[in-house]
């Protein structure tokens, strides 16, 4: 079995080379596969709405376990990357195989993105939204809308 580690190595090498030609069907399949055989997984929030729908949506792509982060992730905000940062902060107080964490993309007025990294931080996929003020959803359909979206840039679809 191949794993991510040779994936990576294999696609950096070929960058060092300068004879890497884009993404190859075997790194996305790899991607999907670490994401569908998800036993574990961390959703960095602690807002039981945007927890429900992370959660129902993931359900319908792997038998995980799926839990929030016992943590107030609010404190995200002030650091220049809020999304990703709790998603960091929830691998660095839990241990999974897939977190999930949703959050403005940079300075306020950024819009907001939605990340999917593995248990070593890498990000696997993500979407962004536009700001709330331009798109004037509720949150509860642009987390779905967004989830969806990181699924479907890697191949998998949600019915």
């Amino acid at each position: 079995m191949i794993m991510m580690e040779d994936i990576i190595k294999e696609a950096y090498i070929e960058s060092i080379k300068n004879i890497r030609k884009g993404d190859k069907e075997e790194e996305v399949k790899k991607i999907q596969e670490k994401i569908k055989k998800a036993k574990k997984i961390i959703v960095a929030t602690n807002n039981q709405k945007k927890f429900k729908v992370i959660k129902d949506i993931m359900l319908k792509v792997c038998n995980a376990q799926i839990k929030m982060i016992d943590i107030d992730t609010k404190f995200a905000d002030l650091t220049r990357m809020p999304a990703l940062y709790k998603g960091l902060l929830a691998l660095d107080t839990e241990k999974a195989d897939i977190y999930i964490s949703r959050g403005r993309l940079g300075v306020p007025g950024s819009g907001s993105m939605l990340v999917i990294l593995d248990e070593k931080g890498r990000i696997l996929t993500a979407s962004l939204s536009p700001s709330s003020v331009i798109h004037k959803e509720n949150i509860e359909k642009r987390i779905k809308d967004e989830l969806i979206e990181a699924l479907k840039r890697i191949g998998i679809s949600i019915n």
